[in-house]
């Protein structure tokens, strides 16, 4: 029986802005109670016809939808930067990874959801089968239109799942986009499809028996909200609730590789990415001379048009983002930090903001407790090794993490005592589809990508059969 409650506000819109010019874009209506109920119901009937597709039909169906995202690449990536401001040239790379992984996944899912055999004593036969749950919710953010959805969906539906969207409201036309997408390449009207509602109609939805899981990227608040709601209803949930990851350099570190992944890191996307450097741990001897550098190559990153191919970064993608950026950065300020480049918003049209570095962070303030999603980078000192690694510890987060030495003996026995889904030894936070990705304490839980996200919404099923004489 269905949970929604018919008097729900249907008047709501989500608004999709340019960031860049503050133009509006396009408003979508949050939908009504009845629709909802028609689109789980549709959901529901697409999930059992994909169930019963043999899988080298739904492989098919993800070639042809990779094929169709590189085949409208210059129309997704032009999406992508208009409603969230991310550089065109990184919009198109967002895509075309998006399109890989689903190769992938086609190339390699099969094998890993195949069933197991299992050796036992007696010569019983016994398998393991990895088979669907249903449909599942995926909540989404922002800052990755197309790649945070994909990331998600694809692992969840090569085993048979559904995929119901509830994407992020400034970015509802790169959430349809992609439905279309699945639709073209030949996906059962209804499988993938998007959800637009506010917080208590998601929460029904939650609830509703047609609903097997539920899937969040986004802030520990939501996350927080989401697992609740669907432990009460005892279903699964995987919450990836973004990071404050520690990019340590230690004294034997090449400083100028050091410093110019650290550049990238720290500003790819505007700084809006979770898997991200934000605070840089530095041991005391080469404090200087990386702070120097870095705050050098900082200069030089230029905030400007998403279309330009000169701009480095584009604007945040909603102004109150960047007022909570720049609350941060005055806080931390406050409490003592320096200001050594930026602290301001640009003026005049769009939610551009300065690429910023604060020195002398320490625990305590906002810059190094909390996650600073946008172009602020926040470096403190370590007095030696032991310290970097209790300073990259001292954190309610454990996303990823970055770790720079030439000893790889050393950093591989280090990278053991950080608290984090991911660490990467002379390189920064990155994903890929062969590697798992997910977090730690209140960075969340589950894993996406790899064999972990293919089989994380599957029933693990045993099969024994003994023996008869």
């Amino acid at each position: 029986m269905s949970n929604l409650n018919p008097n729900t506000n249907v008047h709501a819109v989500a608004t999709s802005r340019n960031p860049a010019t503050g133009e509006l874009i396009a408003t979508y209506a949050f939908q009504t109670p009845s629709e909802v109920e028609r689109l789980l119901d549709a959901s529901a009937a697409a999930f059992r016809l994909w169930r019963a597709t043999p899988m080298r039909e739904r492989v098919a169906a993800y070639r042809r939808l990779s094929a169709v995202l590189r085949e409208r690449s210059d129309a997704l990536a032009a999406l992508i930067t208009a409603e969230m401001g991310k550089t065109i040239s990184a919009a198109r790379a967002e895509v075309e990874k998006c399109a890989s992984t689903l190769d992938w996944i086609a190339d390699n899912g099969p094998a890993i959801l195949a069933d197991e055999p299992v050796a036992v004593d007696g010569g019983d036969q016994v398998h393991v089968s990895y088979l669907p749950i249903g449909t599942i919710l995926g909540v989404m953010p922002w800052n990755f239109p197309l790649w945070q959805v994909i990331r998600a969906s694809g692992p969840i539906m090569l085993s048979g799942n559904g995929f119901l969207l509830k994407h992020a409201p400034n970015v509802m036309g790169s959430a349809y986009a992609l439905q279309d997408a699945y639709e073209a390449a030949g996906f059962p009207k209804g499988l993938f499809a998007n959800l637009i509602a506010d917080n208590d109609t998601v929460a029904q939805v939650i609830e509703d028996p047609r609903i097997a899981a539920v899937t969040l990227t986004g802030s520990m608040r939501a996350g927080s909200a989401v697992a609740a709601t669907a432990g009460k209803a005892l279903k699964k949930t995987l919450l990836e609730l973004g990071g404050a990851d520690a990019f340590i350099v230690l004294a034997d570190a090449n400083i100028d590789l050091a410093v110019k992944a650290a550049i990238e890191a720290r500003f790819q996307n505007a700084g809006q990415v979770c898997l991200a450097a934000k605070r840089f741990i530095l041991e005391k001897p080469i404090a200087e001379e990386f702070t120097r550098k870095f705050v050098a190559a900082a200069e030089q990153v230029r905030a400007g048009d998403p279309h330009d191919p000169a701009s480095t970064i584009g604007p945040m993608a909603r102004d109150d983002l960047r007022d909570e950026l720049h609350n941060q950065v005055l806080r931390t300020i406050a409490a003592g930090a320096t200001l050594t480049l930026g602290g301001k918003k640009i003026e005049g049209p769009g939610n551009f903001y300065m690429p910023t570095v604060l020195t002398n962070v320490v625990p305590g303030m906002a810059a190094f407790d909390e996650e600073t999603f946008g172009p602020v980078a926040a470096i403190t000192i370590a007095e030696n090794a032991e310290h970097a690694i209790d300073l990259a510890n001292t954190s309610d987060y454990g996303l990823g993490g970055s770790l720079w030495t030439n000893d790889i003996a050393r950093a591989q026995r280090i990278a053991r005592r950080l608290e984090t889904g991911g660490v990467f030894i002379n390189g920064f936070s990155a994903s890929n589809a062969r590697i798992p990705v997910g977090g730690v304490k209140k960075s969340g839980y589950g894993r996406e990508l790899s064999h972990f996200g293919l089989r994380e919404f599957t029933n693990a099923q045993a099969v024994w059969a003994k023996t008869v004489a």
